[in-house]
């Protein structure tokens, strides 16, 4: 059995963590016949509805942005409904959970900022403002990186949110 991750498509719903052992276990959680989509830098497998655009089934902002992100020349792609997240698969051809570093981003509070220089260059910037949410900080800088292709665009977590909420 593996433990995914389920990212909704309504914009405010939460991640929520789903036992996923069986081809209908996939198919609940995306509503319909499943599609992989990869995401190698990330380490994940991401099953959509494979029947999600023609069935006109609410966009998934979070999911898009996240695969845009880590993979720009896909950055057409739209991933429509709720999305479920697993790791890459094993040398059997199963799926594994999705890496512990990327689940935690997804799962538990943080803050995060979005870094940026020049390609080439030696200098990172720090963007003005901090997120509290992996998923928004991932979707303005895959926005940085498509208006701004001369950017290297990089994301870093700066707290967790207990740590804000500490201090004086």
């Amino acid at each position: 059995m593996v433990q995914g991750i389920i990212i909704p498509a309504g914009n405010t719903a939460p991640l929520r963590a789903a036992a996923l052992e069986s081809l209908e276990d996939y198919q609940q959680a995306v509503g319909g016949w499943i599609e992989a989509v990869d995401v190698p830098d990330l380490g994940v497998t991401m099953y959509v509805n494979e029947e999600g655009l023609i069935r006109d089934v609410p966009f998934n902002r979070r999911a898009t942005f996240l695969r845009r992100f880590h993979v720009p020349q896909a950055r057409d792609a739209r991933l429509v409904g709720d999305v479920a997240v697993v790791g890459l698969t094993d040398d059997e051809g199963e799926n594994t959970d999705p890496p512990e570093e990327f689940r935690r981003r997804l799962i538990e509070p943080g803050v995060y900022r979005v870094r940026t220089r020049e390609r080439g260059g030696s200098r990172w910037h720090e963007e003005p403002i901090d997120r509290d949410d992996y998923l928004e900080t991932v979707i303005w800088a895959a926005l940085l990186q498509e208006m701004s292709p001369a950017l290297e665009v990089r994301i870093q977590r700066v707290r967790t949110r207990e740590d804000k909420s500490n201090q004086p």
